[in-house]
């Protein structure tokens, strides 16, 4: 947080007028221009940085002012503060049009550090960053003067790299990795000398530099590392950092280029890993190309890292280096096998000792990321089972580390990542899903992106149902992570059993309760158990009502529509019959079972009224083939208010697929019973009651059960004249008072239209029966499509036919 005097300092600068910055750049200019520019002049000039950066839009200086900027840049003369405050503002206005800039002659290497760091500022323009790459590897490739050092280019260099790689030739590239070769490999191990202070009570003798030691303070007697400790480092240790710091980056870019020699063309990678594993140092008795003597001395960097992240840290912060330095060296280690498949037998077994060591550290939860990517890259060539590595990382760590918002994001993201490889060689991953499944519940905002993506292989015949029962209950499991949590975090003492005869109080309570603790491991499970009934949840459902207002609850919530939604277009591309016939009967059982969410409840029937639809047109057959589970839910009035969404849905699908056309097991029997059914149904939602107690109804639900009950009446004529009477009431049950006091006139305006309709097509029985029941031969064509979407305006064109109004004349 800034203080109030540095918001105020801020708020002055963005709120500079472009009149005062241009008499303000004039003062700055007659102070650099003077004899020599002192602390004022750097005063000034950092005023100037903080108003042209403090602003989103760019901030307009005179041409003049920026040649002059330019000069005392490039000026040996100027303090050094000065030169890095004049690149600084030139920084911040790029693009720049007055820029002049140059780096072709410059041999300062900090100057041209400076000077590049303005030219690549300006955009990605390939001519500035190549013709950078080229001086920055021109200065590298000879021998530097006494005073000039490597390291102030290094970051500059892979800037370039990253902006633009192929700015750099196959040669260049050769002399920066055998340069990068030795820096790695050959730093000194003696600590570096501290400058001298020059006061009157300083010692004219200076201390001998002592060596470096490890984290752990024992004298390093090996080569120097980026977790070397000294009190002060030489040039060459830091540019040792350096290196390793741009090294991946570099490895990526150009480690793999020119591999394949005509004489490699010849053998298969598992050749070269054969002959890797009859001699792993074979390599020193051939001369290697800098590229490969890179790879080499990268390996051995990365080994002596990972040697060096087992020793005990005296400081913590040495610890959190120790675990980056962990994760970087396997991560290049990774990279160096795909490029050199020669390695990839060196690294298996010295990385499956370093997972043994630090699987049962939590605090190394991330290393075991990379470690787990190589395994996924490389146990196929090297025959090795890595599943005990898949299996632990995808089992412990969330059900461990679920709340570590970082590890997270990263975890889920590997997986992301590597989804189709885990899926092609290893069924653990699909296996693990609940545990997965804990990071959505916990962070849902920030991963419903990478679920979607997930989601798709994740799912397949096998977990299907339990994934469905899984999104109804997601925050559900957020609830109980939140208990679990809690529970862990109480003393000792208070974590005793509890006991089996005195009902709990609290959630807490009954975490630890035997009557509640089966269904907390099972909504916690870390494995797929689809012989397990969620059923079994409903008690724990209520219990977790007191936390259903939980911002976190919500949040998680308010992910279920959108992931239903992906779940049943991904499931409608493999679902089978029987699958398809199990999920809509589950659908129709779990809008009873849902977690007491305000507008949950809603959002979730919104998603499984319009999937049920798309289930039913995938197989017709179904409102057969579950007809006892279909009926006893469409005919329960009660759903049309709790549920209508999924009623409307349910009914419609009645309507449309109850036929012969397709399913030819459709007799008239059936018909007449889904019928009656719906006959009842309709005739309680609109009987005539006392004005005070007159219920309203979703007037989509009337419309729909009426469309259906014609529908069925055209496919068995028996019915017709049942139906047409039923729809010759309804001008009574609209115009009734009690009726028009609870719904809206164009409701029921609407109602009697669509009633009017229906009993119109039913007076011409034929044409009823061909609109309403295609021939099995049109019933899936674009005629009978088209007829479908023209539905409306055909009802509308019989009922002018049958009640013609004064001056309409068919056409």
């Amino acid at each position: 947080m800034l203080t109030a005097a540095a918001e105020s300092f801020l708020k002055q600068a963005r709120e500079a007028r472009e009149e005062e910055l241009r008499r303000f750049a004039a003062r700055v200019a007659a102070l650099l221009q003077g004899p020599e520019p002192g602390p004022e002049a750097a005063d000034c000039l950092q005023r100037l940085h903080l108003a042209v950066a403090a602003t989103k839009y760019p901030r307009k200086l005179d041409g003049k002012f920026v040649e002059l900027l330019q000069t005392v840049l490039c000026s040996p003369k100027c303090p050094e503060q000065i030169r890095l405050l004049c690149a600084a503002i030139l920084r911040e206005m790029s693009p720049c049009n007055d820029l002049i800039l140059s780096c072709d002659g410059i041999q300062d290497t900090k100057l041209l550090s400076l000077v590049s760091s303005v030219l690549l500022a300006q955009g990605n323009k390939k001519a500035e960053v190549s013709a950078v790459g080229q001086r920055i590897v021109k200065i590298l490739e000879r021998r530097l003067p006494e005073g000039q050092s490597a390291q102030y280019l290094l970051p500059v260099l892979s800037n370039v790299i990253s902006l633009s790689p192929e700015s750099l030739t196959e040669e260049q590239t050769n002399v920066v990795s055998k340069k990068m070769a030795d820096w790695l490999r050959y730093a000194s191990i003696q600590q570096g000398v501290a400058q001298p202070s020059r006061g009157f009570f300083s010692s004219s003798r200076t201390r001998q530099p002592g060596p470096v030691t490890e984290v752990d303070g024992a004298i390093a007697t090996d080569f120097f590392t980026v977790l070397s400790v000294g009190q002060y480092y030489t040039q060459d240790q830091w540019l040792n950092v350096q290196a390793f710091s741009m090294l991946r980056n570099w490895l990526l870019c150009y480690g793999d280029k020119g591999l394949n020699t005509p004489n490699s063309d010849d053998k298969s990678e598992v050749d070269r890993s054969v002959t890797s594993m009859v001699s792993t140092t074979s390599t020193s008795s051939r001369l290697l190309s800098p590229k490969e003597h890179l790879r080499e001395k990268a390996f051995e960097y990365c080994q002596r890292l990972i040697e060096q992240s087992n020793r005990r840290p005296l400081k913590k912060e040495d610890g959190d280096l120790q675990k980056a330095c962990l994760i970087e060296a396997v991560t290049i280690m990774d990279i160096i096998c795909k490029q050199d498949s020669s390695y990839v037998y060196r690294a298996v077994s010295f990385l499956k000792t370093v997972h043994s060591r630090i699987c049962g550290d939590a605090a190394y939860a991330r290393a075991l990321l990379p470690i787990a990517q190589f395994f996924l890259n490389h146990s196929k060539m090297a025959a090795v089972d890595s599943d005990a590595i898949y299996k632990h990382l995808l089992t412990d760590i969330p059900a461990q580390l679920f709340h570590n918002p970082s590890l997270a994001f990263e975890f889920v993201q590997f997986c992301k990542d590597n989804s189709q490889l885990f899926a092609e060689t290893s069924s653990i991953f699909r296996q693990s899903f609940p545990n997965l499944f804990k990071f959505l519940a916990w962070n849902s905002p920030p991963l419903i992106s990478e679920f979607v993506d997930l989601l798709p292989f994740l799912l397949d015949a096998g977990t299907a149902i339990e994934i469905f029962h899984l999104l109804l209950d997601l925050p559900c499991l957020t609830a109980a992570l939140d208990i679990q949590l809690r529970s862990s975090a109480l003393p000792t003492s208070k974590r005793a059993a509890c006991d089996p005869a005195v009902k709990p109080a609290t959630c807490l309570e009954a975490f630890r309760h035997p009557l509640y603790k089966n269904m907390f491991q099972y909504l916690l499970r870390t494995e797929s158990t689809p012989e397990d009934a969620p059923e079994r949840l409903i008690p724990l459902r209520q219990l977790l009502g007191s936390l259903a207002s939980s911002p976190r609850v919500v949040q998680c919530a308010d992910t279920v529509p959108v992931l239903l939604e992906l779940f049943f277009r991904v499931v409608a591309e493999f679902a089978d019959g029987p699958l398809i016939n199990q999920l809509v009967v589950l659908l129709l059982q779990r809008s009873d079972q849902l977690y007491e969410i305000p507008g949950f409840r809603d959002d979730v029937y919104r998603v499984l009224g319009s999937q049920l639809a798309m289930l039913c047109w995938l197989r017709p057959a179904l409102i057969v083939e579950q007809s006892t589970e279909i009926l006893e839910f469409s005919g329960t009035v009660s759903n049309i208010q709790n549920k209508e969404a999924i009623f409307t849905h349910m009914v419609w699908a009645i309507g449309e697929y109850m036929s012969v056309s397709y399913d030819k097991r459709c007799t008239v029997e059936q018909i007449s019973r889904f019928f009656e059914t719906l006959e009842v149904v309709l005739f309680e939602i609109t009987q005539l009651r006392p004005l005070a107690s007159t219920p309203s109804y979703a007037p989509r639900a009337i419309s729909v059960l009426m469309a259906t009950l014609t529908k069925l009446a055209a496919r068995s004529q028996d019915l017709i004249p049942r139906t047409s009477m039923f729809l010759s009431k309804m001008r009574t049950f609209v115009q009734s008072p009690a009726v028009t006091a609870v719904y809206r006139e164009e409701d029921l305006e609407q109602l009697l239209i669509r009633a009017t309709e229906l009993m119109n097509l039913l007076k011409m029985p034929s044409v009823a029966q061909f609109v309403f029941t295609p021939p099995v031969n049109v019933a899936t064509t674009r005629f009978q499509r088209e007829v479908n979407d023209s539905l409306h305006f055909a009802l509308r064109i019989v009922t002018r036919l049958l009640e013609p109004t004064p001056g309409f004349v068919p056409g």
